[in-house]
C-alpha cells in the first residue's frame, strides 16, 4: 500500500506508471465517490502524452484519448445489472490501454489479466492505494514500480 498526501502526488505517481505500460494493458480503479480515481487518471493520461484534459466519462460510460498510446478511460458506475452486449471486450484487446473505474459493474466481461488498484480516502483526505496485480505481465509493473 502507498498513501499520497496530494492530489499532485497521485497525478505525478500515474505519469510514472503509465511509462510501464503496455499494449493491452487493462486497470481496475475501485473507490468511493471522490477518491481520486479521475485525478489518477489524469496522470496517466500525461504520461502516455495525451494533451486533452482528463474528466470524468460518467454520462459517456467511455471516453478515448489520444497520445503516444490510446487511452480508454471508463465508467461502468451506470452499468450496473447491464446484460447487452456494449462492445468493450475490443477495446481490452486493443493496443490501447484500459482504465476503468467501478470496474465491479462490469466483472464478468473483465480481462482475467489486469491491475487491479483500491483506493481508500483517509480521514486527513490523503489517498491510500493498494495494487493487486492479477497476471504475470502485471507482477512486473509492480516489481518494477517497486510495489
Amino acid at each position: 500500500m502507498i498513501t499520497f498526501q496530494s492530489e499532485q502526488e497521485m497525478i505525478d505517481f500515474g505519469e510514472q506508471l503509465a511509462k510501464h505500460m503496455f499494449a493491452g494493458f487493462v486497470m481496475t480503479l475501485e473507490g468511493e465517490l471522490g477518491a481520486g480515481k479521475t485525478t489518477f487518471t489524469k496522470g496517466i493520461g500525461k504520461g502516455l502524452g495525451i494533451k486533452k484534459v482528463i474528466n470524468s466519462p460518467t454520462f459517456t460510460i467511455v471516453k478515448v484519448y489520444k497520445g503516444n498510446k490510446t487511452l480508454y478511460h471508463f465508467d461502468a458506475y451506470r452499468l450496473e445489472g447491464q446484460n447487452e452486449e456494449l462492445g468493450f471486450e475490443e477495446m481490452f484487446e486493443d493496443d490501447g490501454v484500459c482504465v476503468i473505474e467501478w470496474a465491479r459493474y462490469i466483472e464478468d466481461i473483465l480481462p482475467k489479466e489486469r491491475l487491479e488498484v483500491h483506493i481508500i480516502k483517509n480521514e486527513d483526505q490523503t489517498r491510500s492505494f493498494q495494487f493487486e496485480a492479477k497476471g504475470k505481465d502485471y507482477e512486473y509493473v509492480l516489481k518494477e514500480m517497486k510495489l
